[in-house]
C-alpha cells in the first residue's frame, strides 16, 4: 500500500518506497538501500518509544533476531533500538504465510511438506546453533517464499544464555495449539525441544488444515496440548509417526534436529490430506481478499504456495496486520457451524463467560471469570450518568488498619497447575481476598496489610475462587484421576466444610441460595445449598450441552448442540432459566453463534452478539461485535440493540456501561440501553485487565500484567492517573492475565506472581514487599 500522508521518507538512509502493514506496536515498511537492496523495516509507533518496558523487549528481540543468520531465516540487516522511535530491518522476502497459503488453497501435498519440514529443521538448526529458542513458531510466522519457508518474528525468542526479563509489554507470548506442555508449564526454563513440538503442531497444520490441538477457547487448547494425544486424522502416514514423536509430552522423548532431518530426508513423496480436513470456511472474494482473515494481496495468479507468479507486491518480513472486517447490518443468527470432536475427558468447553476474553496470545489464555460483585455488574439507571457520588471529594475508606501492601504470592507445590480459569482474587466484606494463580494455591489474604493467613490444597489454581459468601469460600479440587469437584471452605478455620463432584467440563456459578453446575455426567444442572444439600436438579435438553451461570444472581443455562463426544459446539445457544426454589425451567430465546454474555441490565440478562461468528485462529485477530440483545427473564422477550459500528475488545459490564477493552489499550464505552458510544481512549499501555468502576471517585481502574496501574474518568474516559511498572513482579508477569478488584475503596491488583494494594487518593505511593505468610 502506498506510503500515507505524516509518514516518514527515510529511516536509517533507507529510501521508504511502499507500507507493507501495520499493526498495534508500530509499522512495517518496504526500503531500499543505497545498493538497491529491499529490506522491511518495522519502526515503532511513537507512543511506545517512551516506554522502557516495551524498549527492553524490543533491544531484545534485535538481539535475539540478529544472532541466528540462515538460509530459512530472515536476517536482521540493520537496527537501531536506542533511537528516537526504535526500528529493525531484516531482509525483504517476497511471500505468503504458511497460514494464508493454506487457508486460500487448502493442505499441502506431500513433496511440499517434505519441503516445509526439512526447511523449517535447517531454520531451527541455525536458531539453536546461536544459542536462541523462538518460542512462537506457529503459521503466521513462516513465510512461504519461492526457495523454501522463511521463519520470522523473534519478538519472544530468549537466548539461552541471557538474563530473564522481568517485564514485557504488548506482546504476543505464545499461541496455545502451537506451544509446547513445557512452554504453558513453566514458559522460562524452555528448550530447543519446546521448538520441536511447535514444528511437529506445524507440520499438522499444514498437512490437515488445522491443529492438531484445535479449539475455540485458548484455555481448552492449552489444556489439550499438556494432557491429551493430539488430532492427526488426515496427516499423511509417512508423515503422522514423524509428527507423533515430535509431539511427545516429555522434552526428552522428542527427536533431535539431525534426527528428524533425516527421517524427513528420507520421505519419498506421499499423497496431501483430503480437502476435508482442512479448514474450509474462508472465501476469497474477487478482490484477492480473504475473507474473514485480512488481507492476501490480488494482483495476480497465485501457484501452490501462494505465490505470485507475477512481481511479489504483498510479501512482508513481519507478516502485516489483517484489517477489521467490514461491518455487517443485521444481528440475525447465524445457522450452525460444523462440529468439531474433542475428546471429553477433562476437556473445558466454554460456552458463553462472563466477560469473555478474546483470542489473544497465551500464554494469552484469555478467559472470562465469574462476576463476585452482582451489584457491580447491575445497573437500573442510564449508563451516559455519571456514577453516584462520582466526583466525590470524601477520603477513601480503607479496610481498618490498611497501608500499602505488596505479597508475593508464589508457594512450593508439586503437580500441574489446575487450569481452569485466570489467576486473581475473590473480595470478602472489606476484611480479605481470596486469591488463586499459576504459582500458588488458594489462599486468604488479610485486605488490610496483605498477610496470607492460610493456605489450602497442594496444587496451584490457575483460577480464582469461585465466590465467597456466608462464611464460605467456594473454590475447585481436582481428583488423581481427573475428576473435579466444588469444594465448600470455612473462611476462617480453612475447615472443608463440604465436597461435591461436578462436571469436568463446565464452571460453577453462585447465584441466591446456592451455587449453580453440571453433575459428573454432563446430564443435569444441580443446585447446592450452603450446607451441601442438593436443593434440586434439572435435566439437560437432549442433545446438549449446557453451561450453567448466574445473572442478576438468578441461575441460568446456555445450552448449544453436543458433539458426538458429547461436548458443546459454539452455538447457537439455547438460554435456559431455571425457578430457584425447584429447579423448574424455561427456554427464554435462541441467541447466535459466538454470543457472550455480560450480566443484567435491570434485572434482565444482557448478551453481546458477533459481527460473525466464523472460526478464525489468525494470531491477533479480534472478533468484532455489532449489537446488545437484553432478555426479558418473565416474557422471554428479545431486545436487540445496534451497535452505531463494530467494537473490537474485550467487553465488561459495570453499571449500565460495556466497556470493550482491546489488547493494544483501546477501551470504548457504550450504554448498555441503547448502544449509543459514549468514549474512546487510547490508552498507551497494553495488557490491560478488565476494569472496575469506583462509584466514589467516578473512576474505572485497570492493571497491566508489569503491576502498571491506570484509572479513567468513567464520564469521558480522560486518563486521571496511572502508575509505573512494578519492580520485578515475579516470573509469571509475561504468562498470567492481570487483575484488579476494589475492597472497599482499596485498589487490590495482581500481576505476575504479586498481589498488591494501594489507595485511589495516593496512587503514587508504592506498597513494600511483606512476607507472603
Amino acid at each position: 500500500m502506498p506510503l500515507a500522508t505524516g509518514d516518514p521518507e527515510s529511516i536509517g538512509g533507507y529510501a521508504l518506497l511502499d507500507r507493507l502493514g501495520a499493526g498495534g506496536m508500530g509499522v512495517v515498511y518496504l526500503g531500499r538501500a543505497a545498493s538497491g537492496r529491499q529490506v522491511a523495516i518495522k519502526l515503532v509507533h511513537e507512543q511506545y518509544a517512551q516506554d522502557e518496558e516495551f524498549r527492553t523487549r524490543f533491544r531484545q528481540e534485535v538481539a535475539a533476531a540478529r544472532r541466528v543468520s540462515g538460509a530459512f531465516t530472515a536476517p536482521v540487516v540493520d537496527a537501531d533500538p536506542e533511537a528516537d522511535r526504535p526500528w529493525m530491518a531484516t531482509l525483504y522476502v517476497p511471500g505468503h504465510t504458511l497460514s494464508e497459503v493454506v487457508r486460500r488453497n487448502g493442505p499441502l501435498s506431500g513433496r511440499e511438506l517434505r519441503t516445509l519440514g526439512l526447511g523449517l529443521v535447517e531454520a531451527l538448526s541455525d536458531i539453536h546453533r546461536a544459542g536462541v529458542v523462538h518460542r512462537d513458531l506457529k503459521p503466521a510466522n513462516i513465510l512461504m517464499a519461492a526457495d523454501g519457508p522463511r521463519v520470522i518474528d523473534f519478538g519472544i525468542s530468549r537466548a539461552v544464555d541471557s538474563q530473564t526479563l522481568t517485564v514485557t509489554i504488548g506482546r504476543v507470548l505464545g499461541t496455545p495449539p502451537f506451544m509446547s506442555p513445557e512452554q504453558l508449564r513453566s514458559p522460562r526454563g524452555v528448550t530447543g525441544a519446546s521448538d520441536v513440538f511447535s514444528l511437529g503442531s506445524l507440520l499438522v497444520y499444514a498437512a490437515r488444515g488445522s491443529s492438531p490441538f484445535e479449539s475455540d477457547s485458548p484455555y481448552l487448547s492449552g489444556y489439550q496440548v499438556m494432557y491429551e494425544h493430539p488430532t492427526l486424522e488426515g496427516v499423511p502416514e509417512p508423515l503422522r509417526p514423524i509428527a507423533e514423536r515430535c509431539l511427545a509430552k516429555e522434552p526428552e522423548a522428542r527427536p533431535e534436529l539431525d534426527e528428524l532431518h533425516r527421517m524427513l530426508r528420507e520421505l519419498s513423496d506421499f499423497p496431501a490430506a483430503s480437502p476435508s480436513a482442512a479448514d474450509s470456511s474462508a472465501t476469497v472474494d474477487g478482490h484477492g481478499a480473504v475473507d474473514g482473515h485480512g488481507a492476501v494481496d490480488g494482483h495476480g495468479p497465485v501457484d501452490r504456495l501462494g505465490m505470485p507468479h507475477g512481481p511479489a507486491t504483498s510479501a512482508v518480513g513481519p507478516p502485516p496486520v489483517s484489517p477489521a472486517p467490514a461491518p455487517a447490518p443485521t444481528l440475525a443468527p447465524e445457522p450452525p457451524a460444523p462440529q468439531r470432536t474433542a475428546s471429553k475427558r477433562g476437556a473445558r468447553r466454554r460456552l458463553v463467560v462472563t466477560t469473555t476474553g478474546v483470542a489473544v496470545a497465551l500464554t494469552g489464555l484469555i478467559v472470562a471469570a465469574a462476576v463476585f460483585a452482582p451489584d457491580m455488574t447491575d445497573s437500573s439507571g442510564d449508563a451516559s450518568a455519571p456514577a453516584d457520588a462520582a466526583h466525590s471529594q470524601q477520603p477513601a475508606s480503607l479496610p481498618k488498619g490498611w497501608q500499602p501492601w505488596r505479597t508475593d504470592l508464589r508457594v512450593g507445590t508439586e503437580g500441574p497447575p489446575l487450569v481452569y480459569d485466570e489467576p486473581g482474587c475473590a473480595p470478602e466484606d472489606g476484611r480479605a481476598l481470596y486469591c488463586g494463580g499459576s504459582g500458588f494455591t488458594v489462599a486468604r489474604v488479610d485486605a488490610a496489610t496483605g498477610r496470607v493467613q492460610w493456605r489450602w490444597g497442594t496444587r496451584p489454581q490457575l483460577a480464582r475462587p469461585i465466590g465467597v459468601r456466608d462464611g464460605i469460600v467456594y473454590t475447585y479440587r481436582a481428583s488423581e484421576e481427573g475428576g473435579r469437584s466444588v469444594v465448600a471452605l470455612d473462611v476462617v478455620t480453612r475447615k472443608q466444610r463440604w465436597e461435591r463432584s461436578i462436571s469436568g467440563s463446565a464452571d460453577v456459578h453462585m447465584f441466591r441460595g446456592g451455587v449453580l453446575t453440571l453433575s459428573p455426567d454432563d446430564r443435569e444442572l444441580v443446585a447446592y445449598g450452603p450446607s451441601g444439600a442438593r436443593l434440586w436438579q434439572s435435566p439437560a435438553p437432549e442433545g446438549r450441552f449446557c453451561e450453567p451461570t448466574a445473572l442478576n444472581g438468578a441461575p441460568y443455562a446456555l445450552c448449544a448442540p453436543a458433539d458426538s463426544n458429547g461436548l458443546a459446539a459454539d452455538g447457537p445457544y439455547d438460554l435456559l432459566a431455571f425457578d430457584p426454589s425447584d429447579g423448574r425451567q424455561r427456554h427464554l430465546t435462541t441467541l447466535p453463534r459466538k454470543t457472550l454474555s455480560l450480566g443484567a441490565v435491570q434485572g434482565k440478562p444482557l448478551f453481546v452478539i458477533p459481527q460473525t461468528g466464523k472460526e478464525v485462529y489468525d494470531s491477533g485477530y479480534e472478533r468484532p461485535y455489532k449489537g446488545l440483545v437484553r432478555v426479558d427473564p418473565r416474557t422471554g422477550e428479545v431486545t436487540r440493540i445496534p451497535l452505531k459500528r463494530p467494537v473490537l475488545g474485550k467487553p465488561t459490564l459495570l453499571h449500565g456501561a460495556v466497556y470493550f477493552v482491546r489488547p493494544n489499550g483501546t477501551v470504548t464505552a457504550v450504554a448498555a440501553d441503547s448502544g449509543r458510544e459514549l468514549w474512546q481512549r487510547v490508552t498507551e499501555t497494553e495488557s490491560l485487565s478488565e476494569p472496575v468502576l469506583s462509584r466514589r471517585y467516578g473512576q474505572l481502574y485497570f492493571v497491566n500484567r508489569f503491576g502498571r496501574l491506570l484509572a479513567l474518568d468513567v464520564d469521558d474516559g480522560k486518563e486521571a492517573w496511572r502508575t509505573a511498572a512494578l519492580n520485578d513482579p515475579g516470573n509469571s508477569a509475561e504468562d498470567t492475565e492481570p487483575r484488579v478488584v476494589l475492597v472497599k475503596d482499596a485498589i487490590v491488583a495482581t500481576a505476575g506472581d504479586t498481589a498488591f494494594s494501594v489507595r485511589p487518593d495516593r496512587p503514587s505511593v508504592h506498597p513494600s514487599v511483606r512476607p507472603s505468610s
